[in-house]
């Protein structure tokens, strides 16, 4: 088998509209956590959230082959190497997820499943009022794993001497032939996106308090403008 690199696919689109949407999601909702104001934008990007995770769930299993848990979720041990090899500054190379990526995308799944099922209940008034508080501490446990993700994005970059977070927008990494795809997935990643926009119109459409919630902050921006 060669060990010739080259330019290879290795993220099929729906990976990355997921990727990202749920970034944009994620942070959407952080930013709108606070206050009635930006109540019913808030639990927009929190539905918006339960979405794309079952999604990911059901592409862990049928998708491309890099998108599949069975790729990369990996044990202790494997996660351990990999972590020496980058202070060895000889980092092991992964075609697909690395195994300190995976783990973090796993506790991103969970995290987010869990942050969005307490703050449904909170939000609907179901069960004790300490649900909405460990929904808040969740949420910031997931915004300092994001933080920590982004950080070890950056160190591997640096290390591989790639950039990964370019490669999560083209879907190109460096790697044999053998190691990449074919085929894109273009439907499914353009359905998942009219999905995702289309959720946000029809949502904005029927709940007032979303475009409300904006166009009461121009309007107060205007104010404090003048």
């Amino acid at each position: 088998m060669s060990t010739e690199t080259s330019r290879i696919h290795v993220w099929d689109l729906p990976t990355r509209v997921f990727h990202w949407s749920l970034a944009l999601s994620f942070t959407g909702a952080y930013l709108t956590s606070e206050g009635e104001h930006w109540r019913a934008v808030h639990v927009m990007f929190g539905y918006t959230l339960l979405g794309l995770i079952v999604f990911r769930v059901l592409w862990g299993l049928i998708g491309t082959r890099h998108a599949r848990f069975a790729s990369f979720v990996t044990g202790p041990a494997r996660i351990k190497s990999y972590l020496q090899s980058l202070r060895k500054n000889q980092p092991e190379h992964h075609a697909g997820h690395n195994p300190a990526g995976a783990l973090a995308i796993v506790l991103m799944l969970v995290g987010g499943l869990a942050t969005v099922t307490l703050g449904l209940l909170a939000y609907n008034d179901i069960g004790p009022e300490w649900i909405g508080d460990v929904h808040a501490v969740i949420a910031n446990c997931m915004l300092a794993l994001v933080g920590v993700h982004i950080a070890g994005v950056v160190l591997s970059s640096y290390l591989h001497r790639e950039n990964l977070a370019r490669a999560m927008l083209t879907g190109y990494k460096r790697g044999t032939a053998g190691e990449g795809i074919r085929g894109t997935r273009r439907a499914v990643g353009v359905l998942l996106l009219l999905a995702v926009l289309g959720f946000w119109v029809g949502y904005a459409w029927t709940q007032p308090g979303v475009l409300q919630a904006f166009t009461t902050a121009q309007s107060d921006s205007g104010d404090d403008d003048d």
